[in-house]
């Protein structure tokens, strides 16, 4: 895990402030005003810190929540998990596997066929379209 390693200086100057607060801080956007939440345009949902493909088009869909949700990353090694006891709750956050910027968090509420809602922040994406 952790491929791309880099001082926090460098974060800072390749991100925007929005995309640093949720990438590296462990920040999260308002439901319903991250660009990419109602977003229908086919294609791959890269990493915005490091560009590595996390989620595609195909796996996404209107869970309500008001961020992008996916019902599977784009590969098993894609996406790392970790325990978040954060806010009073236990979750399970979601980071990108390449560079562990936080994504968001999966929750077993989602559709099928996995069950799963990869619940994540458009800052933290960037999508190419097909």
């Amino acid at each position: 895990m952790a491929d791309v390693k880099k001082s926090d200086a460098e974060w800072r100057e390749e991100l925007t402030p929005e995309q640093y607060q949720v990438c590296r801080c462990g920040g999260t956007e308002p439901a319903f005003t991250g660009k990419y939440w109602n977003t229908k345009i086919e294609g791959t949902y890269h990493c915005a810190a490091c560009d590595s493909p996390l989620f595609s088009s195909d796996t996404k869909y209107d869970s309500g929540s008001g961020w992008p949700s996916f019902w599977a990353a784009i590969s098993d090694d894609a996406v790392a998990e970790k325990s978040d006891a954060s806010h009073g709750m236990v979750r399970t956050e979601i980071l990108c596997a390449n560079c562990e910027s936080h994504l968001g968090h999966v929750f077993p509420d989602g559709p099928q066929p996995t069950g799963l809602r990869y619940c994540t922040n458009s800052a933290s994406l960037n999508l190419k379209a097909k």
